[in-house]
C-alpha cells in the first residue's frame, strides 16, 4: 500500500468549503431550492434527518433530483446511513449511481470504517473523483481522529475531509450546549490538528439555532480562529455569515498581496527569508498568500458566473 506521504502533499489550494449546507433528501421543497443558494457545498442527507419509514422515498427523491439538476460549482456530498444499518447497501448503490463528489460516513470511530467503504467504492469501479468524508461525532471518533486521518490518507483510501458533529458528542458526553463551546474546544482542536497533520479539510459542526444569526456569526468566527475550513449548516439563512467568516477578509487580502509583491522583487530572488520594514517574512508565507489569493479568485469567478 502506498503511503499518502509518498506523494506531494496537497490540500485544496483554491477549493471552497466555507458553507456546507445539509439538506434532508426527504424534503423535496428544500432540494428544489438548492440550485439558487450561494453555498459552496451541499450534504444531501439520507441519515439522521430521515425517518426509518421514509428512507426508500428519500433515496428515490435524491436520485431523481440529482439526475435532473445541475448544481454548478456546488460540491455534492451524500450522507449515507451507517455501514451497520439495513439501509447502507442501498444508499451506496445510490451514491454510485449518481456519482457525487463525496460520500459522507456517519459516526466514524476507527480507520476500518473509511477503508472498507473505500474498498467497496474501488471494487465497484468508481472514478477517483468520488471521495470519502467522515463525520467525527462520538467520543471514540475524537480519540481516534489522528488514526483515522493517517490510515485514510493512503493512496487508495479517498479520504478528503472531516466533519465535526457536536449534537451526538454532547449527548454522549453530557456537555451542555452553551455559548462559546468552551468545554468542547479541546476536542474540536484535536480534530483540527488530526486533519491538518494529514492534509484533510475539516468542517465545523452545525449550530442548531438558525434564528439567532448574531450568535451564529460569532460561532463562525470562533471556528475560523480554530482553523476550520468552513461550517456545516442547517438553514440557508446561515450561508452568508459562513461565507464571510471563512472567506478571505480585506486585511487577509492586503497582507497576501504584500507578501507576493515583496517576494516578486528581483533583489529578493532566491531568498527564503526577507526583512520587510522590520518584519520577517518567510517563503512559507508566500505559499499561504498564493493559496489565499487563489481562493479569493475562485470566489470572484463564481460571482461572475452567477450574474
Amino acid at each position: 500500500m502506498t503511503s499518502y506521504h509518498d506523494h506531494h502533499s496537497s490540500r485544496h489550494p483554491s477549493g471552497l468549503r466555507r458553507s456546507v449546507l445539509t439538506v434532508p433528501a426527504i424534503n423535496r421543497r428544500a432540494l428544489d431550492k438548492v440550485a439558487g443558494l450561494d453555498c459552496d457545498a451541499v450534504i444531501f442527507d439520507l441519515e439522521d434527518s430521515v425517518a426509518l419509514e421514509k428512507k426508500v422515498e428519500a433515496r428515490a427523491n435524491l436520485l431523481a433530483f440529482l439526475e435532473k439538476t445541475d448544481l454548478g460549482h456546488r460540491e455534492r456530498i451524500i450522507r449515507v446511513n451507517g455501514s451497520d444499518s439495513a439501509f447502507f447497501r442501498d444508499d451506496m448503490d445510490a451514491v454510485l449511481a449518481c456519482m457525487p463528489e463525496a460520500v459522507l460516513l456517519p459516526k466514524v470511530e476507527d480507520p476500518d470504517a473509511v477503508q472498507s467503504v473505500a474498498e467497496l467504492i474501488g471494487e465497484r469501479g468508481a472514478a477517483e473523483g468520488l471521495r470519502v468524508w467522515a463525520m467525527i461525532e462520538t467520543p471514540r471518533g475524537i480519540l481516534n481522529a489522528a488514526a483515522i486521518a493517517s490510515a485514510g490518507r493512503t493512496a487508495d483510501s479517498r479520504l478528503d475531509a472531516f466533519v465535526v458533529g457536536l449534537n451526538d458528542l454532547r449527548k454522549a458526553t453530557g456537555v451542555p450546549a452553551a455559548a462559546g463551546r468552551s468545554y468542547l474546544v479541546p476536542w474540536l482542536m484535536q480534530v483540527v490538528l488530526a486533519a491538518r497533520a494529514y492534509g484533510l479539510d475539516v468542517i465545523d459542526s452545525v449550530s442548531n439555532d438558525f434564528k439567532d444569526l448574531e450568535a451564529f456569526a460569532a460561532e463562525c468566527s470562533q471556528g475560523r480562529a480554530m482553523g476550520f475550513d468552513g461550517k456545516m449548516l442547517i438553514h440557508p439563512a446561515q450561508i452568508a455569515a459562513a461565507n464571510a467568516a471563512f472567506g478571505p477578509s480585506a486585511g487577509d487580502l492586503a497582507e497576501a498581496r504584500l507578501v507576493v509583491e515583496v517576494f516578486a522583487r528581483p533583489d529578493n530572488a532566491g531568498l527564503n527569508v526577507i526583512n520587510a520594514d522590520g518584519r520577517m517574512i518567510e517563503r512559507l508565507h508566500l505559499d499561504e498568500a498564493e493559496r489565499l489569493l487563489a481562493r479569493f479568485q475562485s470566489i470572484q469567478d463564481r460571482k461572475v458566473h452567477a450574474t
